[in-house]
């Protein structure tokens, strides 16, 4: 039988693992020696270099073919979607529910639409984007000719909303049963509506359930159309100042009714049936207005 193994003690353990980090006999420094753990620093230390060089040289090299002012590839966003202010979202969609005998809850509704049109102020608008625009036309624009290596941006006047622009109506109809409503399309780089230049993308209101708590539906700008001159769109660095065009929606309620209205895009090239996507093309939303 072979002969056991001499347990060591404590002091033993400790005396070979002093001897494994510094073995003065043999002059090896954890098992190696000095000369030795200085080729392997020296190999790791060029095996590093040679990786991180290789890293940069990737991203320098993928950065080099990248354009900063549109992206390559843009296949999987052919359709802009559309929004709707104020964004009160529900559990699927947005409800815009309010109390006209309620200031605090109709005051919600038009701190939002405030807030949202603060970049639209007229004379914020007049002054960062003093361009003057050929209505009814797209803006091309194949050179950087505006300040700053960037391109000229078409104004749009908070004005413009007419009734809906909270200068008449500071509560754009909230204290009452004829609410305002936001409509914006979201932007797409170097997008254009339609092929067409006589036909602007319009808003167009439908009813889908509900239609008789809907008395009257309006448009502001008038037709609810989008001007061309606003497109297309060459992206933030090109643009900084951009912002969206928008068309206001004021619809006369039958006093405390719901109605669930879509709110469409229409143009040639901006599609709305989507299954996937609710919001391209168009918005759905829930608008109710009681006492």
């Amino acid at each position: 039988m072979a002969a056991l193994k001499e347990k060591r003690n404590c002091g033993q353990r400790c005396e070979d693992f002093g001897r494994f980090v510094w073995n003065s006999d043999e002059g090896k420094l954890m098992g190696r020696t000095p000369e030795k753990w200085v080729y392997i620093s020296l190999y790791y230390v060029a095996f590093y270099v040679v990786m991180t060089a290789l890293f940069c040289l990737a991203i320098w090299t993928l950065m080099y073919t990248l354009d900063p002012y549109s992206p390559d590839y843009q296949d999987r966003l052919k359709s802009p979607g559309v929004m709707v202010w104020p964004n009160t979202y529900g559990e699927e969609i947005v409800e815009i529910s309010y109390n006209t005998s309620d200031k605090s809850s109709w005051m919600k509704m038009t701190n939002i639409l405030n807030e949202f049109l603060e970049p639209y102020n007229d004379t914020k608008q007049l002054e960062c984007n003093k361009h003057n625009c050929t209505r009814g036309k797209y803006f091309i624009q194949d050179t950087f000719s505006a300040p700053n290596h960037t391109k000229w941006v078409c104004p749009f006047l908070q004005s413009m909303l007419g009734a809906c622009s909270g200068h008449e109506d500071p509560t754009f109809g909230y204290n009452c049963t004829m609410p305002c409503v936001i409509i914006k399309m979201n932007r797409i780089i170097n997008f254009l509506p339609s092929n067409n230049t006589e036909h602007p993308a319009y808003v167009n209101c439908t009813v889908l359930e509900g239609q008789n708590n809907v008395d009257k539906i309006e448009y502001f700008p008038e037709g609810g159309s989008m001007d061309l001159s606003y497109f297309p769109y060459y992206g933030r660095l090109a643009q900084p100042t951009y912002i969206n065009p928008l068309v206001a929606v004021r619809f006369s309620l039958v006093n405390g009714k719901k109605a669930k209205i879509q709110c469409r895009v229409v143009s040639k090239l901006i599609s709305y049936e989507n299954f996937h996507d609710p919001y391209e093309g168009k918005v759905i939303f829930q608008l109710q207005a009681v006492k």
